[in-house]
């Protein structure tokens, strides 16, 4: 590839090709300062890569293939639990970057200041986690970890609207149905440090899936379209998963997904 002038999209897919977990993280952040500080110019002459470079761990598995945890409470189960968490993050470095390089050429600069912070985040989010797994005696890529996350987003890669519905609006929104139980899990274990880095995650993801549902919501506006009815349809076709309480319908309402999306979805 010509060299050229430090655009968006060429630091975005830069760090997309970026392949080692600490290399990852530090091309996320280094993306998101550049943008921060006005180094990129707001042009998108590359295209993204279909996937994201990965590193030669953890092996990546279909769901119905990773194994069963370890007794809950037990060392190998702590282990287990922090590593599905970080890879989380760590797919999520990625997935921020994408939607950025993949459709910000058609959308306000606002969706790069956002989801690049997003990117950011997340990419702080795994370092925090990495280094618990370290604390622990492990580290990330030490156990196979779940490989339909960036599935998920790879079959939305062509619509804008229905990959901000599915990623920030229905897998982290799940999140913030599901950390609140995970965090007085940890604090039963007395993991005091544990607890507060998932309660920093917790109110960073409030605001991811809050950037996702301002900009579906304006997208859906700019075109006449219901958001609601939009969301829904879309979620139906797109997500093979239920929408199912519990839900945290503060930390929801919080971010901006109100109970009109979603309620009647739930099974």
């Amino acid at each position: 590839m010509s060299k050229g002038p430090p655009t968006i999209a060429r630091a975005i897919r830069s760090a997309l090709l970026t392949s080692g977990p600490a290399a990852k993280v530090f091309a996320a952040r280094y993306v998101a300062r550049e943008w921060r500080l006005g180094r990129l110019e707001f042009a998108f002459d590359v295209p993204m890569p279909d996937r994201p470079a990965r590193p030669e761990r953890p092996e990546l598995l279909a769901p119905r293939k990773m194994p069963r945890r370890s007794k809950a409470g037990s060392q190998g189960s702590r282990i287990a639990l922090w590593h599905a968490l970080a890879h989380i993050e760590f797919v999520a470095i990625d997935l921020a970057l994408d939607i950025v390089g993949r459709f910000g050429a058609g959308m306000k600069r606002d969706f790069a200041d956002d989801f690049l912070s997003v990117a950011a985040d997340e990419a702080m989010h795994f370092a925090l986690l990495d280094r618990k797994l370290r604390s622990l005696g492990s580290q990330y890529g030490a156990l196979p970890a779940h490989g339909g996350l960036w599935q998920a987003a790879e079959e939305i890669s062509h619509d804008v609207a229905a990959r901000l519905a599915i990623v920030p609006m229905v897998l982290e929104a799940r999140g913030l149905d599901v950390t609140p139980q995970t965090i007085e899990w940890v604090k039963s274990q007395g993991d005091c440090n544990g607890a507060r880095i998932l309660e920093r995650i917790l109110d960073d993801e409030i605001r991811h899936v809050g950037f996702g549902t301002k900009h579906f919501i304006g997208h859906c506006e700019a075109a006449g379209i219901t958001p609601q009815n939009l969301w829904q349809c879309l979620v139906k076709k797109h997500f093979r998963g239920a929408i199912k309480p519990p839900f945290n319908d503060s930390a929801r309402f919080a971010g901006g997904l109100s109970l009109d999306f979603y309620q009647s979805l739930a099974s």
